[in-house]
């Protein structure tokens, strides 16, 4: 893994979508849907980006894939800043980030063939000499993927929900991205088929050096796919370190509570449950101070008011509580 510089740069990145009304359509609130988040992402490796539904995670990718114009903050790629670059330069940068979507039955044309569906971001970005090129590269996409070449000929009908999955990563792949965008991308299958695809990113990364923002929240899933994990709670991360250290030695309260969440194949066997009371408050209207406090079982004063940043806690480890100053120690900074 090259750690010299990151391939993906993020720096306080925010996301606010403004709520009209009146006879006017004037502005009369905003959503913070996400408000100032930085990680970065190194080639070759996987950050997971995790948290529970509407939290912000794929604003944060759809952000980055300029599909939204961000409010603030900064985005760059291989050292270049793209979250202010025009649209008609965008061409070669989402050449190099893809995306593959949550849903395999709505993510593909069920009018096109998968030749065409694979052949159109090679034949848009000038990757093909000729039709047979064409073809040649569309079997070899498929080969990739792990799925039969004669299947080019099909539509996205004749395939299963595994099957289509794999037709959206090789799409992802088809272009020679360095960075791939995967939101939810097997929250909508089988748990047999969801192992098959994250063994098919696992060793397609090795294979090409992939990049991959993996946007989940199914923490069981992440542990067995990525290196790092950044934890998003009402638009901010609240946590990031690496898989290991998240899954032995969680630090945020939150971060504590998803994982006492995740099954265990023994539901009998003792455990320590976080309860987590009362319902995530509105985006519109965020607390102040910390934003899980109000949810929070250990939670202070100081949290009430006090927005905690995120800090070193460990080699590594950031996380943004006020209670803590090193794994496992819980004391008022």
């Amino acid at each position: 893994m090259n750690t010299t510089r990151p391939l993906l740069e993020v720096k306080g990145l925010k996301k606010y979508f403004p709520i009209t009304g009146g006879l006017f359509g004037q502005t009369t609130a905003k959503v913070y849907a996400v408000d100032g988040v930085s990680f970065d992402i190194q080639r070759g490796e996987t950050l997971s980006l995790v948290g529970e539904s509407g939290c912000g995670k794929s604003t944060v990718g759809k952000s980055l894939l300029r599909l939204y114009d961000v409010t603030d903050g900064e985005v760059y790629l291989d050292g270049q800043r793209i979250d202010n670059m025009p649209a008609s330069k965008l061409r070669p940068i989402r050449q190099r980030m893809q995306v593959v979507f949550q849903d395999p039955f709505s993510s593909l044309n069920p009018r096109m063939k998968i030749r065409d569906i694979l052949g159109e971001p090679l034949t848009n970005f000038g990757l093909v000499k000729n039709n047979a090129d064409l073809r040649e590269k569309v079997s070899l996409l498929m080969d990739k993927v792990q799925l039969p070449r004669d299947a080019i000929d099909r539509f996205p009908h004749e395939f299963s929900g595994g099957q289509r999955q794999r037709i959206g990563i090789a799409r992802a792949l088809a272009p020679g991205a360095d960075l791939i965008i995967c939101d939810e991308a097997v929250s909508a299958l089988d748990v047999s088929v969801k192992a098959q695809i994250i063994n098919l990113l696992v060793d397609l990364q090795d294979e090409l050096g992939l990049a991959l923002l993996f946007i989940s929240h199914d923490l069981a899933t992440v542990e067995h796919l990525t290196h790092r994990v950044a934890v998003m709670y009402l638009g901010k991360i609240v946590e990031l370190t690496d898989r290991r250290t998240l899954f032995s030695k969680p630090h945020h309260p939150y971060t504590k509570a998803l994982l006492s969440a995740v099954p265990v194949p023994d539901p009998t066997a003792p455990r320590n449950r976080v309860i987590l009371t009362g319902d995530v408050p509105s985006p519109i209207n965020p607390p102040s101070g910390c934003r899980f406090h109000t949810r929070c079982p250990l939670v202070h004063d100081r949290c009430r008011t006090e927005e905690p940043q995120l800090r070193t806690v460990g080699e590594g480890h950031t996380s943004a509580c006020h209670l803590t100053h090193a794994p496992g120690e819980l004391v008022m900074g």
